[in-house]
């Protein structure tokens, strides 16, 4: 008898399993998916869309796809080949490209409902995993996926399969975003809502903390009264300006603490002497997500926000920004 494996081994082996499967499909990729990329796009720059059709396990993916294709500029939707025989191949219309997906290829509920979309004049594309499927005898052109074998011990629940179209579609879609010259403000402009709309559509003027809301302050103040100016604002930074307000440097209260453990007479000391000259700062017009990884990559809590003219305009406090669900 053998013994049980834990289930730790169990789950590192589906892991192992996908794993290869992906892996083993993308050595694979060649001319036949850059084909399917042409095709796509073809659909798309004549005014038409993507049509993803399947059933069962494939069709869940087939939604996904769908909406990652549409999330980054490719018009996609994803129709059921059974509410297809009732109405849904309405969705057809000229110069749309139908994609079918079926690992085997012999999906009854699939196979009856293509003959009547390609009657409407579509071009049909089979995902499949059999190239000598019937899935792929009907098609105009088949996108071959074959993969070693499914995770499921008794190799038939779809497992492998799935994960590897899932990435074949991923793939399609971020091909095509950059064959499109999709930007990240295309992006923001599709989600609207949330963090992720929020960041790519927002710049340093809508999140930052106006001049006369800061802590901004001449370079002969002195440490305490650039305190007092701080906590007024209740801000963790000072900006130091000269009179027409272009930015000299910043005064942290990370720069207090570690001069006042150097020097006892401190709090006397002019601006001048103690800030940080030329500061890292960001342009009023800088989108938040540059911001972010600015903040990120330089690892600051502080960024001062300037004009054209290199001007104090505000200051933006890494704290505000998960207030502004930005982060």
């Amino acid at each position: 008898m053998s013994e049980k494996r834990s289930t730790l081994d169990i789950a590192k082996e589906v892991f192992d399993i996908e794993i290869e499967g992906v892996v083993t499909l993308r050595d694979k990729l060649d001319a036949g998916f850059e084909e399917l990329v042409d095709r796509c796009a073809a659909a798309i720059d004549a005014g038409g869309k993507i049509v993803l059709t399947g059933v069962g396990k494939s069709g869940y993916i087939g939604k996904k796809i769908a909406a990652t294709l549409s999330s980054v500029g490719n018009p996609a939707v994803f129709m059921h080949p059974v509410e297809a025989r009732h109405g849904d191949l309405g969705l057809l219309q000229k110069n749309d490209l139908l994609i079918a997906l079926s690992y085997s290829g012999e999906t009854e509920e699939l196979l009856v409902v293509l003959t009547p979309a390609k009657r409407l004049g579509v071009e049909l594309v089979a995902i499949t995993g059999n190239r000598e499927s019937s899935l792929a005898k009907m098609s105009d052109f088949v996108m071959e996926m074959a993969v070693p074998r499914e995770a499921c011990p008794f190799n038939l629940a779809p497992t492998t399969t799935t994960t590897a179209l899932l990435v074949l579609g991923d793939a399609l879609a971020m091909v095509l975003l950059d064959k499109h010259g999709f930007t990240e403000s295309d992006y923001g402009r599709r989600h609207p809502g949330g963090a992720i709309g929020r960041m790519v559509t927002m710049k340093a003027s809508d999140v930052m903390r106006k001049a006369a809301d800061s802590a901004v302050v001449p370079p002969d103040f002195t440490v305490r009264e650039t305190l007092y100016a701080m906590s007024h604002a209740r801000s963790g930074a000072a900006v130091v300006a000269d009179s027409d307000g272009k930015v000299l440097g910043i005064f942290t209260d990370g720069d207090f603490r570690r001069s006042a453990a150097q020097d006892d007479a401190v709090l006397t000391r002019k601006m001048s002497e103690v800030m940080t000259p030329s500061p890292i700062s960001v342009n009023t017009e800088t989108m938040v997500v540059e911001v972010i990884k600015l903040v990120e990559n330089r690892r600051i809590d502080d960024l001062v926000v300037v004009d054209d003219e290199n001007k104090v305009a505000g200051i933006i406090d890494i704290q505000d920004l998960p207030g502004l669900k930005i982060m």
